[in-house]
């Protein structure tokens, strides 16, 4: 049967701070995810391991300056976020210099409607892109692929 993967790359004209882009999201709705009861974030290291990490909601301000330290500028690092009125989420992952930003859709997945194999990515489109129109988007491309 398969798998399949979808994301949405953002690419943008200067770096942006994982703290902009959460403050462009939640002036759409976008938050934070805390369903599992805290706040849940990746930072990459030097070995290239993905290490995932979860914080109490209170910490928020210590989790974004971790994520946007300059020690943390030359790895990846990622947040879950959601929307709560959606009722879906997903990854926001910052790659190294953060001109680069992908969505991977993990949170309750919205799908099509009429081919539920296939990720609603014009929802999540329509979802991020003005959030992200202000602070220097510069393009963005949805994928999904079966693997």
């Amino acid at each position: 049967m398969g798998s399949r993967d979808a994301d949405i790359d953002f690419t943008f004209t200067d770096p942006i701070t994982v703290r902009v882009a959460l403050d462009a999201l939640a002036r759409v709705g976008w938050s934070m995810d805390v369903s599992l009861g805290g706040l849940s974030y990746m930072i990459d290291d030097a070995d290239g391991m993905f290490e995932w990490y979860r914080s109490s909601p209170a910490d928020a301000n210590e989790v974004l300056a971790c994520l946007d330290a300059p020690g943390n500028l030359p790895y990846s690092v990622a947040v879950d976020v959601c929307h709560p009125e959606a009722g879906t989420g997903g990854m926001l992952l910052f790659m190294p210099g953060r001109t680069e930003v992908a969505f991977v859709p993990t949170i309750d997945r919205r799908r099509i409607p009429v081919a539920p194999e296939f990720t609603d990515l014009a929802w999540y489109l329509h979802a991020l892109v003005p959030a992200f129109v202000e602070t220097g988007l510069e393009g963005s491309e949805a994928v999904e692929i079966k693997h």
